[in-house]
């Protein structure tokens, strides 16, 4: 039985073994064409799928956990989706690999400490910028025969008439007048001290004695001649230090600082902080301070604040009861001022310190620092921590108001002793 298909023979293939073609034939020639019948073919028996490649180990160098990198990779990918890849992978707490949780404990630290230097550097530099404003014209180095220093801190305070720095429409919308010069409309004495803040208002038409002075341009010293006279005609006739020396030979007190300040200055201030409320008891017009105030709650504008500390024709008691409404104003005025509203609003702020510390006359000791404690001490009046009184008035000599001597030394040595104070206006 012949092992080729139906229809083959030895001819078919290649009968002639000297002259096969791919038979491994050693002829030269190539075998004929041939007619390739339809082979029926077996089915091919399935192939075995190859093994799978074994893992590579990693070198001994690799996977010692020394931490030396040979640069062997172990075929892992990185930056895929894995979950314990480097890219892919989340450590404990929840976050991937390679990014920390926040340390939110460091983070508020560092952000008080530079909120911290912020406000640091503000406030230095606000500091040294008032300070900077203060007109320090007044030298207490040239007061003579000055009583000894008490417990606490003594400020006299003047306000005064001066005009320095307005216009002409000024003068006229705040009804100052043109006079040349300038002169006391105010004096207080303000005592600031363990017992709380008291306020003294002195007024201007007090009978003191002009003692003996050195004259604060010349340096002349000129004797005491026992003249006795109004209490505002010792500044008109040498200013500040003659002022001071005048009230301390006639009290017994030591003045420590000196705070001057005039008209311009005043409403500017008042203006600066958006107007000062208060509670006036009683309705009063007077043509020539240009007060006309109704009974009531009301919010002063820098005008009509001028009018009102200023005002004596309208009232019975004349300057007396003007020292009272300039008391009353200033307390409210630095109640107002020393809040937050004004304190931490830099709009506010630095209009109101610079309205003041512009027409601000103090002495050459006096700091931005002692400034603001007598700021403080004046809010303290009126808030239940101090007293306010004028100085005891025993009658009137010539026109002008006598003191009361026995109650003056006794308040002087409540104050130097910086007791509470005791005694009464009347």
């Amino acid at each position: 039985m012949s092992d080729w298909p139906e229809g083959w023979t030895d001819d078919n293939r290649g009968g002639d073994r000297g002259n096969r073609y791919g038979q491994g034939s050693g002829s030269d020639r190539p075998e004929g064409a041939r007619v390739m019948r339809h082979v029926q073919r077996h089915p091919a028996a399935p192939q075995q799928r190859p093994a799978p490649p074994r893992p590579r180990q990693a070198p001994p160098q690799y996977a010692d956990n020394t931490g030396y990198d040979s640069g062997y990779n172990t075929g892992q990918v990185y930056g895929g989706g894995g979950s314990n890849g480097p890219g892919g992978g989340r450590g404990d707490g929840g976050q991937p690999y390679g990014r920390p949780a926040p340390d939110w404990g460091r983070r508020i630290k560092v952000g008080t400490l530079s909120l911290v230097v912020v406000v640091l550097a503000v406030s230095i530099g606000t500091y040294f910028w008032a300070d900077s404003k203060l007109n320090r014209e007044v030298d207490l180095s040239k007061v003579i025969e000055r009583p000894k220093e008490g417990d606490g801190t003594n400020y006299l305070i003047v306000g005064s008439d001066s005009r320095a720095g307005m216009t002409d429409e000024d003068k006229k919308r705040l009804h100052t007048g043109s006079a040349e010069g300038k002169r006391t409309d105010s004096m207080m004495i303000l005592h600031d001290g363990s017992n709380g803040p008291t306020l003294i208002s002195l007024p201007r038409d007090s009978n003191v004695e002009i003692p003996s002075y050195k004259g604060s341009d010349s340096g002349k010293l000129y004797p005491a001649r026992g003249r006795f006279t109004k209490l505002n005609a010792a500044y008109a006739e040498d200013g500040p230090e003659l002022l001071v020396r005048t009230v301390e030979f006639n009290t017994g007190l030591h003045i420590d600082h000196y705070v001057e300040i005039g008209f311009g200055g005043f409403a500017n201030i008042v203006d600066a902080i958006g107007g000062v409320e208060l509670d006036i008891p009683k309705a009063f017009k007077d043509k020539k301070s240009g007060a006309d105030f109704k009974a009531g709650k009301q919010t002063l504008n820098g005008e009509q604040s001028l009018a009102f500390v200023r005002t004596r024709y309208a009232f019975a008691e004349s300057d007396l009861a003007r020292t009272k409404n300039q008391q009353k104003f200033l307390a409210a005025l630095a109640s107002q001022t020393a809040t937050p509203s004004t304190i931490l609003n830099p709009f506010k702020l630095y209009p109101t310190m610079s309205a003041g510390l512009d027409t601000l006359i103090v002495d050459e000791d006096m700091s931005i620092w002692s400034l603001g404690q007598m700021f403080f001490a004046m809010k303290g009046v009126t808030g239940g921590d101090g007293t306010s009184m004028n100085m005891p008035i025993s009658g009137s000599t010539g026109g002008n108001l006598a003191w009361d001597k026995a109650k003056v030394k006794q308040l002087v040595d409540q104050l130097n002793n910086d007791e509470k104070v005791t005694v009464s206006e009347k």
